[in-house]
Formats: C-alpha cells, structure tokens, sequence
C-alpha cells in the first residue's frame, strides 16, 4: 500500500526537492504552499504524514500543527517539521504545538527516509 506524505513550504524549488526525494521512496506526494492551503487540502490528500516548514505566509508552521492538533482526525497524525530554523526555542515551541520530529534544511534524502521510518509506524 502507498503511502502519503504532505508536504507544506512556500517554496516551490523546496517543494520539487522533496517531491522528488519522496517520490524515489515509493510514497505519493500532497504539496501545500502554507498552512492555510495545507488544511484546505488536507482532507482530500489524507496524507499518512506531514511535513511542515515553519516560516511560511498566511499560517505558518506552528499555526498549522496547532490547527490539526485540533482537530480528532489528525490529533495523531505524524508532523515533522522541515526548516532552517534549529534553536532550542523554536522545536521546544514545535514540541509544544504537537510536532513529532524536526529536520534541518538542507536535508539529506537518507536522514528524511530515516526520520520519516521513525515517526510512521
């Protein structure tokens, strides 16, 4: 069985990177732009898992974890955050919003396949 990850950046070239370092792991691929598009979408995707920047326009990161979070049908969903950003404060933050994992940018295909192995069961 495939299963879908959502991924949720406002970059495009971001996007395209992990679309296809995903795809190349066998998994179908939901894109957003941010949080706002993220949870219009999200319904239809059903995606397994989200990944998540956290600077984004209109909702950011936070913002979306928060709002699914919320939400019964994705209070267990697995969300990792995919940034720039590594300061304690920012993934205690994430932690807090409900995040399951943080991944540094620039990433590396095999360290995603790993932490995405780790947080989907």
């Amino acid at each position: 069985m495939t299963r879908t990850i959502m991924t949720v950046d406002d970059s495009p070239s971001m996007r395209a990177l992990l679309r296809n370092a995903l795809s190349a792991q066998g998994y179908t691929v939901a894109e957003a732009e941010d949080g706002i598009d993220a949870l219009e979408r999200i319904g239809d995707a059903a995606p397994d898992l989200v990944i998540t920047d956290i600077n984004m326009p209109r909702m950011d990161g936070f913002g979306l974890i928060e709002a699914m979070r919320a939400k019964a049908e994705y209070a267990r969903m697995p969300i990792l955050v995919l940034s720039t950003e590594f300061s304690d404060e920012k993934k205690q933050r994430a932690r807090s919003a409900g995040a399951t994992g943080w991944i540094v940018k620039p990433f590396h295909p095999d360290k995603l396949a790993t932490a995405i192995r780790r947080v989907m069961l």
